[in-house]
């Protein structure tokens, strides 16, 4: 049976992987577009999410856990989709646009999972509260984006 801190370490390891992938994916959107706001954007959103892995492995240390490494194979097909989409869409920004808002949707949900957790450390609460916000203020804005094409 999981202890407490194993189980937690486990859902901020899943978080932290989808987080390598959302960073990833958020430098690929920003390598497919050649509009300037939104390639600033793409790559803000990259370094934001590098700043969230780095607070999470804080955490999932703290725990005395070990932290998973890399990003999972569904990041890695989702990469490729999106740069198959660039390839052959006529409107490769609106489409890096509605991906990204795919995945932030995503991302919302699984910060949701987390918080749901009801043994939450103060710390932690306060790490997956302050991300969660972040990227729940930047959906609004990925949506405002795709009006500028």
């Amino acid at each position: 049976m999981n202890t407490y801190t194993e189980t937690i370490g486990n859902k901020l390891n899943d978080l932290l992987e989808k987080t390598f992938d959302a960073e990833k994916g958020f430098r690929k959107a920003a390598e497919n577009t050649n509009h300037t706001y939104l390639k600033n954007y793409f790559q803000r959103k990259a370094q934001e999410r590098y700043g969230f892995g780095q607070e999470l492995k804080g955490e999932i240390k703290s725990f005395g856990e070990d932290i998973d490494k890399g990003g999972s194979f569904a990041g890695a097909a989702h990469r490729t989709w999106m740069d198959v989409k660039a390839m052959f869409s006529t409107n490769n920004d609106e489409s890096m646009l509605e991906e990204a808002i795919r995945g932030e949707k995503a991302a919302l949900e699984e910060y949701n999972d987390i918080l749901n957790e009801t043994s939450l450390p103060f710390s932690t609460q306060g790490v997956i509260l302050k991300q969660r916000e972040a990227i729940a203020n930047d959906l609004n804005t990925i949506k405002r984006l795709e009006d500028i094409r």
